[in-house]
């Protein structure tokens, strides 16, 4: 069977990854968390006390970092390696959280990421998601999905996320770290967020996890039998 290369790209806590691992899941495809790279490269600064705006720094640390991911059993994902080590749950504390547009928007670092991305392409079957997957990473991808939410269901569901993890959070805060991320992944001179001329949009405000992950295996299935 044709196997394609499928690119989920939207805001921030739209559901891009629980999507993604759901359609990679159903037509047994690797997926792959750009997000989780650019927060494992954050979390690498933070720790090591580096300055991501000194570009001796920068050159440093991306001569040091190594990215691949391991399948984990127990939940059926992928989770990152950062040398070596797993970094699954440190790269999803809220320090991380401020810092990884900051980190993203740099010109060295994205270029970094997308060709440790664009490896993982080689024998298609894959299912990643980002933000610049479909118009940067793979233009030529089969199928390219943008994906939105309403901004106060956002909120909502990164609330629930956080609490579901243990974290202390505040509904605020949440609220303010989304809205700066957004400016800066929108704004940014290196591939900004921004939907792909032949993607599709998929407004999943008012869908459940099942219903949205029905509409893309139908679109998935579409092109995979073309």
């Amino acid at each position: 069977m044709k196997k394609i290369i499928i690119t989920i790209d939207g805001y921030s806590s739209c559901g891009k990854s629980t999507l993604a691992k759901q359609v990679a899941k159903q037509l047994n495809y690797v997926f792959v968390d750009s997000g989780a790279m650019y927060r494992a490269v954050t979390y690498y600064f933070i720790k090591n006390n580096l300055n991501w705006e000194l570009a001796e720094d920068v050159t440093n640390a991306l001569g040091k970092i190594s990215l691949a991911f391991e399948y984990n059993y127990e939940n059926g994902t992928s989770d990152i390696l950062l040398n070596g080590e797993n970094v699954e749950n440190e790269i999803r504390e809220m320090y991380v959280n401020d810092k990884v547009s900051e980190v993203a928007v740099i010109k060295e670092i994205r270029e970094f990421t997308v060709a440790e991305q664009q490896k993982n392409s080689v024998s298609k079957g894959i299912v990643m998601d980002g933000r610049d997957i479909g118009t940067v990473v793979f233009p030529n991808a089969e199928l390219k999905i943008f994906l939105t939410a309403d901004p106060e269901e956002r909120v909502e569901r990164r609330y629930n996320q956080l609490l579901h993890l243990g974290k202390s959070v505040d509904r605020e805060e949440i609220k303010k770290n989304l809205e700066k991320r957004d400016y800066i992944d929108t704004h940014r001179e290196v591939s900004p967020l921004k939907k792909a001329d032949d993607a599709i949009t998929l407004d999943n405000t008012d869908l459940t996890t099942t219903e949205q992950l029905e509409i893309v295996l139908g679109w998935a299935n579409e092109k995979i039998n073309n």
